[in-house]
């Protein structure tokens, strides 16, 4: 039986993930085509002797040797004649079979063949993998680190590898370093700085974001910036939670504003001008794993990357429940190839969230020991 829906204007995780990696640009790179064969000429697969294959086991005279890089037109193979090569060196005139090491001996100031060779026995074959002028990668392909080292091997310019700058900042008045019992330490902007630097991105922490609307637009307008910038608090439904507001203000595209997820439903994310402001929840939880979902997605995207896929699976050790009609996430420990539900106390409880090695990803209505289901990683 469906579970009736509380909050039909809540966005699905799915859904708003897919509109932040649609709306961030990524990387115009260009076509890749193979500027020669590739490779350029007959080459050793393995280090050996490189012989003609027609001459079976007869013992061979060693001309010279060949490593990586050197010209092979110093030697000429004829009958009965072989030359010492290794892999990744291109082959001499008159060769066409390569005797790996292992099955040859050396007596006599001759080369002894224990098996009889084939024509092209351990040879990469020029152009075997792409012939000049062959489109390798059409443009627009992900920036991955393959693909870097391809653009090196045909010649073509390659990015100086750099972390993308994040910027961090918590909003609150009740920020503050020495807290009496009705204000609080800034716990989330160490944490998601912590996290986006695990994230490989560049961290830069910003004074906390003030309550006042006015202040706030100065913040987030100021100069120097970072092409995102994390908050976390200001988004839900208090008087002083401005930012969704300001960002308005400011003529911001909001991308979404409040997700079905639990913890976590305030989450907002928001282009100004050309900056992504992911606005996560000012509970620890909330805010730790809506960075976890969001931040790798916007920093693959802004980087040219494959979106990543950071769930993965596992079955429960014990029952745990979900009343209402949104998905949670639920802090667990990880033994014996299961996942062990820990007691939590809500968005507000990072003490269980630091105890936990994985959320997992409980249904609507709960699920039962041994159930199947999907995890993240916690970092």
């Amino acid at each position: 039986m469906a579970m009736s829906c509380d909050h039909p204007e809540l966005l699905p995780l799915e859904e708003a993930l897919r509109r932040l990696w649609e709306a961030l640009p990524a990387p115009a790179a260009g076509e890749v085509r193979a500027d020669r064969d590739d490779p350029a000429a007959d080459r050793a697969a393995m280090d050996g002797v490189a012989l003609r294959a027609a001459d079976g086991r007869r013992p061979r005279r060693l001309l010279g040797t060949l490593f990586a890089g050197d010209d092979p037109a110093a030697f000429r193979v004829e009958s009965g004649t072989g030359v010492r090569i290794m892999t990744g060196a291109a082959l001499p005139p008159g060769a066409d079979a390569i005797v790996p090491v292992e099955q040859i001996t050396d007596a006599d100031g001759l080369v002894h063949v224990q098996v009889d060779p084939d024509p092209g026995d351990h040879i990469r074959v020029r152009g075997e993998q792409a012939r000049a002028g062959d489109l390798l990668q059409p443009a627009g392909a992900p920036l991955t680190v393959a693909a870097l080292g391809l653009r090196a091997q045909v010649g073509l310019p390659v990015p100086a590898p750099a972390r993308l700058r994040v910027d961090v900042a918590s909003t609150g008045d009740e920020l503050v370093p020495d807290p009496e019992p009705w204000q609080i330490r800034d716990s989330n902007g160490p944490m998601l700085a912590a996290l986006a630097h695990t994230l490989g991105a560049e961290v830069h922490r910003r004074p906390a974001l003030p309550d006042d609307p006015e202040a706030l637009a100065a913040a987030l307008t100021a100069p120097d910036g970072a092409p995102i910038l994390l908050t976390s608090g200001g988004v839900s439904m208090g008087e002083h939670d401005h930012l969704p507001s300001v960002l308005a203000g400011l003529g911001a595209r909001i991308l979404f504003h409040r997700i079905r997820l639990k913890p976590g439903k305030p989450m907002l994310a928001a282009l100004l001008g050309d900056r992504l402001v992911l606005g996560l929840p000012g509970n620890p939880v909330s805010a730790y794993l809506n960075a976890l979902l969001f931040l790798p997605v916007a920093l693959a995207r802004l980087q040219g990357q494959p979106p990543p896929d950071p769930w993965r699976s596992g079955r429960l050790a014990a029952r745990v429940k979900n009343k209402g009609d949104r998905p949670l996430l639920h802090p667990c420990r990880r033994e014996d190839g299961l996942l062990h539900p820990l007691p939590s106390k809500g968005s507000g409880d990072l003490v269980t969230l630091a105890r936990a090695e994985a959320c997992a990803w409980i249904e609507p209505g709960g699920l039962e020991a041994g159930a199947e289901t999907r995890w993240l990683p916690v970092l």
